[in-house]
């Protein structure tokens, strides 16, 4: 549905289903502009970045995700993303992204705002979820051992994000 979306914008769309796929994608076309989830299957758009960027360095790199977090955010920076959009984005908004019309001076990356209060508990208990899941690159089952905690209840925890402080 992204894809048909893109291209009624005027992108040439490509899609892939798994992190082996897009390797694929990276290894045969060079690309201007690309767009990585987060999740994708059960890998993450993580492992993309740096081969998109050696393959094609001129290229804008966004991850979108539905599970954004501070620590996710920077290491997407780090890893050579050139910004990192929450879901749900609106297409104007991505498309704005993909061509590098962010509204930031310097074409800088939307990282999410930092304030100077400290952080709630549950906001960093949240962050510390976001941590060790992606350490355990986004497997739920895994992330739930880690954590001393039941599957399920780790599920409703990640879909509580903090709201704020």
């Amino acid at each position: 549905m992204l894809a048909r979306g893109m291209s009624r914008r005027g992108f040439e769309a490509r899609v892939a289903a798994s992190v082996d796929d897009a390797l694929g994608l990276i290894a045969r076309e060079k690309f201007d502009c690309a767009l990585l989830d987060l999740k994708i299957h059960h890998d993450s758009g993580l492992e993309l970045i740096a081969p998109l960027r050696s393959a094609n360095p001129r290229a804008r790199i966004i991850l979108l995700t539905g599970y954004s977090s501070i620590p996710t955010a920077v290491a997407a920076i780090k890893l050579g993303a050139d910004d990192y959009l929450c879901k749900p984005a609106a297409g104007d908004q991505l498309e704005a992204a993909l061509v590098g019309e962010s509204g930031n001076p310097g074409d800088e990356p939307d990282l999410p705002e930092v304030s100077s209060l400290p952080p709630s508990v549950n906001r960093l208990a949240w962050e510390h979820i976001q941590r060790v899941l992606a350490e355990n690159h986004g497997n739920i089952s895994a992330t739930a051992r880690a954590l001393g905690m039941h599957r399920r209840t780790l599920q409703r925890k990640l879909q509580k994000r903090p709201k704020g402080q």
